[in-house]
């Protein structure tokens, strides 16, 4: 397969990254200073250009309590950023044509303490709340015109309004606490949460009156009761990206599938048009069986841009960008020679050009996309290192407000024209970093499975000379990449700083290098992986003499935690110990368990397990226990429905009898992920006391 590789040199290229020379009291970045970095949240620009609007969560180091809060400065630097004073919480900024900001927080008002909109006028401070419902407001979408409000939560879908007394959930229908499931009730659970049949994430439409306040009953834009059922935006990750204003602001697009006994299996998410009139919404994408999302409606009202995957059933299909003509309804594909995933989509203010994201190559740059030939330019706004582009907005004037993150740092807040280094707004993490000690990174390449171009990076500390232990990271997904990019989970700077080369490799399956590469995981998850960990490792290796090969440990979760758990029985005897993160033990089990059936079927081959059980078992860790050696430390969150917590249990127990030294750590409180700050801590504290035994005491 080739890459983007092929415009630099072949398998030996190595891209090192110059890190200033720091003084020797600098102190290495731990797990405390990842825990309490601030962090960057949603922003907005003003209509006239002048002002930017952003939200920094703040962590507090002792009690960990996180505040998010609502920041404005001007663009020009002139005046010193000031904060809002909200009152609670908040998130999700967005300005209205008049100026006006308007903003989530969980304001108290009387006995109340639920999230709502609210707005603030930037000159006077003065806030105006603009919901007051008894239910809980998820999001919002001002309309371009600023006159109407779309909002969406969680309702019943047999009421009318923004919220009744009964939430809608049939499971729970007494005497006792018990959930009731019935036959083709689609999903019981999902990520992290019980399926609650009957009430779904729903968008509702407002006028906005004089006052700026929602007026009158609003109106659904899922159409009559029992037209459509189903969340919108999806869960468990759907947002605003999923809503969107038609540019007359009279109608809605918005994102949802039907939730039926299909819905575990099924990814066809369609884009439905709603006239806001009190009829059914129509369905724009109704021929296409997989996934269509990311509306974007042309600021002329003429087109709507959007992405598609082409094969049902398989969640990392290529997004493709489409247009449709919303005056006849043609539609055409627009990057479909393009070989790139599309994560993000929006117009430029004059409608001459869409600008996306997309990953490439341990990137994820933005890119200009022409609607009329659909030609795709790779736009650079950190020259010499691109790093992770997003939440991007173009301006009038050509230039793009964006956030930028990278391995060394977390995201900031920058604004520039492509082709230069934009000027960074904020200061979220910037100076507090400098304070501390610097890693440097490093790209290679080399010919993994198959021949391929495989892509890794290195990540180590600046100031240890000598031999370092080294941790071979493993990412999730499977489909995903350890591109250049922050992680508040599995960060390569935070584990670098105790010492360690840290080397990932993004094999077979990783995503940003074309579709071919992402597809060739499908019925090969303990094969091409495995080997391009193998050559990579040892590529790394022979590139760093820092690189003590000889004494490392492997690390992962979800499927790197899978790859642990095969590793453990094919490859038992290269590495002194593994941290196995909510990782597959058992694929039978596994099959059976899990909620979301299409991703496991579609990875072995598009069956259940009943119809071709030796594709599941050919990869099963299970089948090998008999050859396990290596000590482990397996992590787990009882809150995990995606691969569930008896898959720790299972291996744990699997070590226990074989006698090998292993180490079990369970949340009761966290999903897939660990997002709690003082569970995080201890996530880190106990990796790294698992890494030290075995990579700096040998074990004892």
């Amino acid at each position: 397969m080739k890459t983007n590789s092929q415009l630099l040199t072949a398998a030996s290229l190595a891209v090192a990254f110059a890190v200033p020379a720091l003084a020797q009291q600098a102190a290495p970045f731990s797990p405390q200073d990842l825990v309490t970095l601030n962090r960057l949240g949603g922003s907005a620009i003003s209509p006239d250009g002048k002002l930017v609007a952003y939200v920094v969560t703040t962590t507090d180091p002792v009690s960990y309590k996180r505040t998010p809060a609502l920041w404005l400065r001007s663009i020009d630097g002139k005046s010193a950023p000031r904060r809002i004073d909200t009152g609670g919480s908040a998130s999700d900024p967005a300005f209205g044509p008049d100026g006006a900001l308007y903003y989530l927080s969980d304001r108290k008002v009387g006995e109340a303490e639920t999230t709502q909109v609210w707005k603030v006028d930037p000159a006077s401070g003065v806030t105006t709340q603009v919901t007051a419902f008894k239910a809980e407001v998820a999001g919002f979408e001002l309309s371009p015109n600023g006159k109407r409000l779309a909002i969406w939560g969680d309702i019943a879908r047999t009421c009318a309004t923004f919220g009744c007394e009964s939430d809608g959930n049939t499971a729970l229908p007494g005497p006792g606490t018990g959930r009731h499931y019935t036959d083709g009730a689609g999903f019981v659970r999902h990520w992290d949460s019980w399926e609650t049949p009957g009430n779904y994430s729903r968008v509702f439409a407002f006028d906005l009156d004089a006052d700026g306040k929602a007026a009158g009953a609003g109106k659904a834009a899922d159409g009559p009761v029992g037209t459509l059922t189903g969340d919108s935006p999806g869960k468990p990750f759907g947002g605003g990206e999923d809503v969107a204003w038609a540019a007359d602001s009279q109608s809605l697009f918005f994102v949802a599938r039907q939730a039926d006994r299909h819905e575990p299996t099924s990814t066809n998410l369609d884009i439905w048009h709603s006239a806001l009139d009190g009829a059914a919404p129509k369905n724009l994408t109704e021929d296409n069986k997989a996934t269509d999302n990311t509306p974007a409606p042309s600021p002329d009202g003429k087109w709507l841009a959007y992405t598609a995957m082409a094969r049902p059933g398989y969640e990392a299909d290529r997004l493709v960008v489409n247009l449709i003509d919303l005056k006849t309804g043609a539609r055409r594909e627009l990057t479909g020679a393009w070989d790139r995933s599309v994560a993000s989509l929006v117009w430029t203010p004059d409608g001459k050009a869409l600008i996306a994201t997309a990953e490439d190559v341990l990137d994820a740059p933005a890119f200009r996309i022409d609607p009329a030939s659909g030609k795709v330019t790779r736009l650079t706004l950190s020259p010499g290192r691109e790093g992770h582009i997003g939440g991007v907005v173009p301006l009038k004037d050509g230039r793009l407000l964006y956030t930028r993150d990278s391995i060394d740092a977390p995201a900031e807040l920058y604004l520039g024209k492509p082709g230069k280094a934009g000027t960074r707004l904020t200061d979220i993490a910037t100076t507090a970093l400098s304070a501390r000690a610097p890693v440097v990174t490093q790209r290679f390449s080399f010919k993994g499975a198959d021949g391929d171009t495989v892509w890794g990076q290195i990540t180590k500390p600046s100031w240890i000379k000598g031999k370092l232990p080294s941790v071979l990271f493993v990412h999730g997904g499977p489909q995903g990449s350890y591109n250049d990019s922050w992680s508040n989970r599995w960060n390569p700077r935070v584990w670098a700083s105790q010492g360690y080369a840290i080397v990932s490799i993004d094999f077979h399956g990783s995503t940003g290098y074309g579709q071919a590469f992402t597809d060739a995981i499908n019925r090969q998850w303990g094969g091409k992986p495995l080997e391009d960990l193998q050559k990579g490792f040892a590529a790394a290796i022979a590139l760093d003499g820092q690189i003590d090969g000889d004494n490392a440990c492997a690390a992962g979760a979800s499927y790197g935690g899978y790859m642990m758990n095969w590793i453990a029985g094919v490859w038992p005897d290269r590495f002194k110990c593994l941290v196995q993160h909510d990782g597959v033990f058992d694929a039978r089990a596994m099959a059976y368990e899990t909620e979301e059936l299409w991703f496991d079927e579609w990875e072995h081959g598009g069956h259940p397990y009943y119809e071709a059980p030796e594709e599941f078992e050919k990869w099963n860790p299970v089948n090998h226990v008999a050859k396990w050696k290596t000590p482990m430390l397996v992590i787990t969150g009882e809150k995990d429905f995606r691969i569930p917590y008896t898959q720790g249990l299972g291996a744990f127990t699997a070590l226990q009898r074989r006698g090998i030294p292993s180490e079990l750590l369970v949340f009761p409180d966290e999903n897939h992920w660990v997002l709690k700050a003082k569970n995080s801590l201890q996530w880190h504290q106990t990796s790294f006391n698992w890494l030290e035994r075995w990579l700096k005491k040998d074990g004892k």
